[in-house]
């Protein structure tokens, strides 16, 4: 019988835990959000929600939504950070890599710009353990004939064997 030192996370459990230390870069002081574009088992890409590239984020500058009285799930338009999904997608642009049939692994669900954008990068599945407030881009991820699947929360422990 394998101690639970010894057993190896599930393919789900190891992306989604990836996507979780992902999230820890995040700028954002609402969510801490991570994704991973995953690909025969492979992780592609990885993006986390936070300011453009050489911009002054929200840690910085503080929270405009926030100052603002802005309900999460809504006026995305007005957030300095480009999320997770977002900066995932353009770090394959980037790089060159196709992420066409792939699988993204999300803390959370996406927003409806973010649904739009992994439609069209053709990725084929999403996977996340929270909800975001955006009951509207489910509906849609659902109707564009993505995969959407609910994992439980992956576990905050990494066990060493040094």
């Amino acid at each position: 019988m394998k101690s639970e030192e010894n057993k190896r996370p599930t393919w789900d459990e190891y992306f989604m835990k990836m996507a979780s230390l992902v999230a820890e870069r995040s700028t954002c002081l609402r969510h801490h959000v991570g994704a991973v574009i995953v690909k025969e088992k492979r992780a592609l890409t990885t993006g986390y929600n936070g300011a453009a590239k050489g911009m002054k984020d929200c840690l910085e500058l503080g929270c405009l939504r926030d100052e603002l009285g802005i309900e999460s799930g809504t006026r995305h338009e007005i957030c300095r950070a480009i999320h997770a999904e977002q900066n995932a997608i353009i770090q394959a642009g980037v790089h060159g890599i196709n992420i066409s049939n792939s699988t993204m692994y999300c803390t959370h669900t996406p927003c409806m710009i973010c649904a739009k954008m992994i439609v069209n990068a053709g990725i084929k599945k999403v996977v996340s353990y929270h909800d975001y407030a955006d009951e509207e881009a489910r509906k849609f991820l659902k109707e564009a004939g993505i995969e959407l699947r609910k994992v439980p929360r992956p576990n905050n422990i990494i066990i060493f064997k040094d």
